[in-house]
């Protein structure tokens, strides 16, 4: 019996254990949105904008591992994921999106919402389609599940014309995908396996360097086992939180630009670096020129086109960071008698890296007074036990809750690294929660990132999602206020918000409360009856508008070139009297 597209498209997502879709219907695809309304194996979210849709599959994709899916129409529906798409396509995120197009034979006649969907989205996917037969479409599917979540992960575009959703053909899902040129490596190189472990033993001052591709490999258990036997200090990008317990004796925690001093002082001074599934971003190298000047470098990454891209490796190994490292651990176990020795050689090194980090460790200075934005960080560290997930948006609350939150498991920190969406933290949220409606979801965000994608309040009132949105309220837009401050002389050019909304008030509007937090005596109350709270909830938290996220490595600085607290101009300076006056003077909402 033959099915229309529309049947096609819903039974192919049944084959690939799709249970959710994010989306917003439009003409061109309520044929495939009235065949879902039908069923009941796949659950359809309705956003209330497509960026939303798209953020939503990417934490929903980063909680699990597994592909998100987001269904939009053609026109501006596709235009308006396309932010989604490029965030996912930078942070390697398994993402499958269905945009909807004009008829075949309205293709290149300017009809209306048309689009050139497969054009605009080429540069920011791992790889687009435009279907336009449907007798394509099962294999189309097939293929975009296996491309987005296969070698390094991504996101794959599928464009449907309206005729392809309306006409019929047999309906056979493939049981396997064969792409000729697309045959990603899983194995790593023998011989370049036991060159690393010859530099492993020889190395006084190695360090493990993990990024986000260790999370899509779920390699963390072989993190821990290779980190524990070789005893070599781990330190983690901003998208490779979670993949090593951020409480271990061997964790310093995240590198780069809002690292810590320690790890940063260590990668500038290792003689072995062993990157694991990063990228050697420039908001970790800091200046090339200077980057970790003494050490050799092992990659273990997926994608062969990362690796000597940035940063030249002496030992490239192309494969699985998983598969790889099982390769290295059992190769470097057959040297047991040598490990246990090499590991007393290394306890210079990691006394070393404990003395810088006792000197500068993170600090802050809280009063009885005004709330530091660090302070409700530590504070839902410590009364959530580290359960659940955090996702965040861009900013300084991003990097402080990676600085504080100090996670213990993967796939638990989920937050926008290298496209750095505002915007991304709320809808990101609502996803991860949709993946496990049972755990702590918390969103830590700030006025100026919320106010992006705030429209998906009634998504989580309509579903009844639970995330617990923490908004870190100053008024600011505040890391552009920051270098403002230290490199333009303290002038606000349009960093300075004005009038932002009552939060509580717009929460309400939604149905769903929200608590506030003026002075610090106020943070754990708010937290505690907030996280206890079965719905969703808002907590507003006003808190310092001038404090600044240290440490701070200053664009083209090197990683030992960092900035450690205010400088003294900085310190003695009235920070912000025009914008305090402004607020005096009732233009803007800022803590008092």
């Amino acid at each position: 019996m033959k099915k229309t597209g529309a049947e096609i498209f819903v039974e192919s997502l049944k084959q690939e254990g799709v249970k959710v879709i994010f989306g917003i219907p439009g003409g061109v695809v309520l044929k495939i949105f009235d065949v879902l309304h039908q069923q009941k194996d796949i659950e359809v979210i309705l956003t209330r904008h497509e960026q939303g849709a798209a953020h939503m599959a990417e934490g929903y994709a980063k909680a699990t591992g597994k592909a998100g899916v987001a269904l939009v129409t053609s026109g501006p529906g596709m235009t308006n994921i396309v932010t989604g798409l490029a965030d996912a396509f930078m942070d390697s995120v398994p993402l499958v999106a269905f945009t909807g197009q004009v008829s075949t034979n309205l293709i290149g006649n300017d009809a209306f919402q048309e689009a050139d969907n497969v054009g605009i989205s080429r540069p920011c996917t791992k790889h687009n389609v435009l279907v336009k037969d449907v007798n394509d479409l099962a294999r189309t599917i097939k293929e975009a599940f296996y491309i987005a979540t296969t070698g390094r992960p991504g996101p794959v575009l599928v464009d449907i014309p309206k005729d392809v959703s309306i006409n019929k053909a047999d309906f056979k899902y493939p049981d396997k995908v064969n792409l000729r040129g697309y045959n990603p490596t899983y194995e790593g190189n023998k011989h370049q396996i036991k060159q690393a472990a010859e530099e492993i033993m020889k190395a006084r001052k190695p360090v493990i360097y993990v990024g986000g591709g260790a999370l899509f490999s779920d390699a963390a258990d072989e993190i821990l086992e290779f980190a524990e036997l070789t005893q070599v200090p781990v330190t983690m990008t901003l998208m490779g939180l979670g993949s090593f317990p951020g409480t271990h004796p061997l964790s310093m925690g995240m590198l780069g630009m809002h690292g810590g001093y320690w790890s940063n002082m260590a990668m500038h001074h290792a003689d072995l670096l062993i990157a694991v599934g990063a990228r050697f971003d420039d908001r970790v190298t800091g200046k090339l020129s200077d980057f970790s000047p003494e050490a050799r470098v092992i990659h273990i990454d997926i994608d062969p086109t990362s690796i000597k891209k940035n940063v030249h490796a002496h030992i490239p190994i192309v494969g699985d960071v998983r598969t790889v490292l099982r390769q290295l651990t059992v190769l470097l176990r057959s040297l047991d008698g040598n490990v246990n020795e090499r590991r007393q050689q290394l306890r210079p090194w990691l006394h070393q890296i404990e003395e810088w980090k006792r000197v500068h460790p993170l600090r802050y200075h809280q009063d009885d007074k005004v709330i530091k934005p660090q302070y409700v960080i530590e504070k839902l560290f410590e009364i959530t036990k580290n359960e659940g997930i955090v996702a965040t948006d861009v900013g300084q609350h991003q990097m402080w809750a990676a600085q504080y939150f100090k996670g213990s498991r993967p796939r638990t920190f989920i937050t926008s690294g290298g496209l750095g969406t505002m915007g991304f933290g709320f809808p990101a949220a609502l996803g991860a929660q949709k993946a496990y409606p049972d755990k702590l979801v918390l969103c830590i965000t700030s006025e100026g990132s919320f106010q992006m994608n705030l429209q998906e309040l009634a998504t989580a009132a309509v579903y009844k999602l639970p995330v617990k949105i923490v908004l870190l309220n100053n008024g600011f837009h505040g890391m552009v206020r920051q270098w403002q401050d230290l490199f333009y002389e303290g002038r606000y050019a349009s960093s300075y918000l004005g009038k932002v909304p009552d939060f509580i008030k717009l929460a309400d509007a939604y149905g769903i409360p929200g608590f506030r937090a003026l002075k610090p005596a106020e943070v754990e109350p708010v937290i505690r009856e907030s996280v206890k709270h079965k719905g969703p909830v808002l907590m507003d938290f006003h808190v310092d508008p001038f404090e600044n996220c240290y440490p701070m490595i200053p664009a083209g600085g090197a990683q030992h070139e960092m900035v450690l607290e205010d400088p003294p101009e900085l310190r003695k300076a009235d920070k912000g009297g025009a914008a305090k006056k402004k607020a005096d003077e009732g233009e803007g909402i800022l803590p008092a």
